[in-house]
């Protein structure tokens, strides 16, 4: 007799962990495993590491750094006949690189835009012409910017449900997110960037996806403008990651068959480090420079505030399994 499905309430997709999923230190996966209680360890031949699950119907699993091992690894998870992601909440938490013009060390981000950050052209910024801002150029197009001479693909951009993303902002935007003295002396630095010199907060930003690890703040600049432009001039560019697109694309391709449901998907990411250098200091200086406490902070911040919204999810799941939640003023 075939074994029925088991129906998976909330999917948590964690993208690195640094070795074991438990008991040494942690990546974004340690975590939920140590914590969640419950937990049964299934082997997944197809992913990085193991699925764990339990009886509440909590599934979480490791997607892999960049963006073809999170849309590999998701695609093998959506299609693993163990598991039925119907009705399933997908939560990516993880880590990230943030904009200091938004975010401080420690912060968390609810996109309702993610972006693709890979899907272009690119010369050396040391051939650039001079009156160029950056390198970056849209597919098609001649120079930076220059968007309606340009092409696109179907992954490049993906907006969230709205009314999803702004529940999970107000069910999570007064939680104590933990702030450290180390990360207090770090955002010192970041004099002229009022908001990057704050204590951690949970706010709404917006996810840039690239295999790329870029930095700087000419490429700040393109982020900027690259986000604001694909999103038709909503979204605002706070998160900077290796993996969303390449998520979602599974996601979305998983849902054209009725795997998944897109409208159930939230992606949170939480700051690590900055993407830019404070002003006078090294670009290459700050692209190598240790997170404050190995970005313990931000890791942290995604499981606290990513179980947050399980925890929520499970309490009201005879509503949710059928009724979106959203948020109501």
């Amino acid at each position: 007799m075939t074994q029925a499905a088991i129906p998976i309430k909330v999917a948590v997709l964690a993208m690195y962990e640094i070795d074991e999923p438990t008991g040494d230190v942690p990546g974004e996966l340690q975590f939920w495993v140590e914590r969640l209680p419950g937990l049964q360890e299934v082997e997944f031949p197809m992913g990085r590491k193991p699925i764990y699950y339990n009886d509440e119907g909590v599934l979480v699993t490791l997607t892999g750094g960049g963006l073809t091992h999170a849309a590999t690894t998701v695609t093998a998870l959506g299609l693993d006949e163990r598991f039925d992601f119907t009705k399933t909440y997908w939560i990516i938490a993880g880590i990230a690189g943030a904009d200091p013009e938004d975010a401080s060390l420690g912060t968390g981000a609810w996109a309702t835009w993610v972006v693709d950050g890979d899907l272009m052209k690119e010369i050396d910024g040391r051939e650039i012409p001079e009156n160029w801002p950056y390198g970056m150029i849209p597919l098609g197009a001649k120079e930076p910017n220059q968007f309606d001479d340009g092409w696109s693909v179907d992954n490049i951009v993906f907006k969230l449900n709205e009314s999803l993303v702004e529940w999970a902002y107000q069910l999570t935007k007064n939680f104590p997110v933990s702030d450290a003295p180390e990360l207090a002396e770090f955002r010192e630095q970041f004099t002229g960037f009022p908001n990057a010199q704050k204590p951690p907060m949970v706010i709404k930003g917006d996810s840039l996806a690239s295999s790329t690890y870029w930095h700087g703040g000419l490429m700040n600049q393109w982020a900027n403008d690259w986000v604001k432009h694909y999103s038709n001039g909503e979204g605002n560019f706070v998160m900077t990651n290796m993996e969303d697109t390449g998520t979602l694309t599974a996601l979305r391709r998983l849902s054209r068959v009725g795997k998944v449901d897109m409208e159930r998907v939230l992606v949170l990411r939480t700051a690590s480090n900055f993407s830019r250098q404070p002003e006078g200091a090294s670009v290459a200086w700050s692209t190598t420079a240790p997170y404050p406490l190995g970005g313990r902070p931000a890791l942290e911040a995604a499981y606290q505030l990513g179980r947050r919204v399980v925890d929520t999810l499970l309490a009201g799941w005879e509503e949710y399994e059928v009724i979106l939640p959203s948020y109501e003023d």
